[in-house]
């Protein structure tokens, strides 16, 4: 049995009647209206009170915690990588490593981390190097020219 758009109906109860207030005692919100005895809120014309105050929309805004620095950061490879990528004698330099596929980009520089082995040695030029790095790469043999 197929339904067509024309016997489609509503569930029962799926939307409940907007109450209208300020109409009468019989309505059950007439005299006041469901807004209490005195005061600015049972006023007319009053909406909008919860941003009046500047310190309790401060109070209330979610804060971003912490700092993030604006500086860009070099692109980093790791010592186990320059083993991947290079042979033994060769040149490491940004320009070479962008070539070999070791970082994406050399925009804001390269620098060299000290994680994983190095058992070639290779001669490191114009790159950024941490302290175990340039350890590793000096105990393999290689040499780094800042």
């Amino acid at each position: 049995m197929t339904i067509s758009l024309n016997e489609l109906t509503a569930s029962k109860g799926r939307a409940k009647k907007k109450m209208r207030v300020g109409r009468g005692h019989g309505s059950g919100k007439g005299t006041t209206a469901g807004r209490g005895q005195k005061g600015q809120k049972s006023r007319s014309g009053v909406g909008g009170l919860k941003r009046l105050g500047m310190r309790k929309m401060l109070l209330a805004t979610p804060k971003v915690r912490g700092f993030k620095s604006l500086r860009a950061k070099p692109a980093t490879v790791n010592v186990s990588d320059l083993q991947k990528h290079f042979k033994a004698g060769n040149t490491v330099n940004p320009k070479t490593l962008l070539e070999k596929g070791a970082v994406e980009s050399i925009a804001h520089g390269v620098k060299i981390l000290g994680d994983g082995e190095l058992t070639i040695n290779l001669v490191v030029q114009g790159c950024l190097i941490s302290k175990t790095a340039a350890e590793k790469i000096s105990k393999a043999g290689g040499n780094v020219i800042a």
